[in-house]
């Protein structure tokens, strides 16, 4: 029976869960020294505008080119050859009102995660949006799929995942105090021990709220881990048969189009729109009505005082409070003050010291 501890399945669980957590440790390093050795590359560091930020990646020639033209006023230079994108084209789309940055990142070959080609600033910028676009030819799609998304995680990027519900605090002392509050099939209290040492951390509070695994409680120790909603887009849905197209676009997150015959565009406008979760905040001035024409748009999440930013940069310093109507206040209007959390379309009249 007992011959060899090897053998087991616990046994082979630890060690995985060990052999991941170094990986993730060398991977990290791999991806740090570019702060102050890489040079800077040119139409990189692409300025922040507009009201949110997609990122929109793929293979070459899977239509991105042509997808950025229609969708936006930007002409990129499309050629069907390997490669051809080289520095990232910001185009902007309207809609609803709002300006949504849309960045076609170099279709990132394998291996950018290593550092290829310009894969470092790609990843780079494709860490700040806030919702990626993932291209994919309908032809082939299954595998350009797992390939990308394999990119994107080697370099902390989770895809439709929510955070790890983990508490983890590291502490000057005491050792490493272990609980959780639902029962854990994947983790136990010795591998997330050892996993820990392996960081070196030999003093933290660690509490689990979920089942977890040991990949995501080294994506909550190491903490730079960026977690985004992301649109998986099967282009070229005229090249494959019907039962394809219905098989592709009952795919979670997924939405099929054809940008050579424009087909379902608006569809994915609509998606990517619920998905950025933006919020419209009307203004009003005393004793006149909503001003509905022109919406301050704003990230899920934003208070009264990032509208006062938005407004102007010294209204802040002279608020004194605010009237809100909309879902976000018990009745309406209600007197709120900076810290209160906006909603869609809610209105709002501040009135100054």
């Amino acid at each position: 029976e007992g011959t060899s501890e090897q053998s087991s399945p616990r046994a082979l669980t630890y060690h995985l869960g060990l052999l991941k957590a170094k990986l993730a440790k060398y991977r990290a390093q791999l991806l740090e020294p570019s702060k102050s050795s890489a040079a800077k590359g040119e139409g990189f560091d692409v300025m922040k505008s507009g009201d949110a930020r997609v990122a929109l990646i793929g293979f070459p020639s899977v239509g991105k080119s042509t997808f950025l033209s229609l969708m936006t006023s930007t002409a990129s230079e499309a050629a069907s050859y390997e490669f051809t994108t080289l520095t990232c084209i910001p185009g902007v789309i309207e809609y609803k009102g709002a300006n949504i940055q849309l960045l076609d990142l170099p279709g990132i070959i394998e291996g950018a995660a290593q550092g290829k080609g310009r894969g470092r600033q790609v990843i780079a910028v494709a860490r700040t949006a806030d919702v990626v676009i993932m291209m994919l030819d309908a032809t082939k799609g299954e595998v350009q799929r797992a390939l990308l998304e394999k990119e994107l995680e080697s370099v902390g990027i989770r895809l439709n995942k929510s955070k790890p519900n983990i508490y983890f605090k590291p502490k000057k002392g005491g050792g490493i105090s272990f609980n959780s509050t639902v029962t854990l099939t994947q983790c136990s209290e010795k591998l997330v021990q050892l996993i820990l040492h392996e960081y070196k951390i030999f003093n933290a509070e660690v509490l689990f709220r979920e089942d977890c695994s040991p990949d995501e409680f080294i994506d909550v120790i190491v903490g730079n881990r960026v977690y985004m909603p992301c649109l998986y887009v099967y282009n070229k849905i005229d090249q494959i048969s019907m039962e394809e197209v219905d098989r592709l676009a009952r795919r979670p997150h997924s939405v099929v189009i054809s940008c050579g015959m424009k087909l379902n565009l608006d569809y994915l406008l609509e998606k990517l729109w619920e998905y950025l979760a933006l919020t419209c905040i009307y203004t009003k001035k005393r004793g006149q009505r909503p001003d509905f024409t022109d919406a301050i748009i704003l990230r899920k999440g934003a208070s009264v005082e990032h509208v006062c930013h938005r407004i102007h940069r010294s209204l802040a310093s002279q608020f004194k409070y605010a009237l809100v109507w909309g879902t976000s206040t018990k009745y309406s209007p209600q007197r709120v003050g900076l810290t209160h959390m906006m909603e869609h379309e809610d209105v709002i009249q501040i009135v100054k010291k």
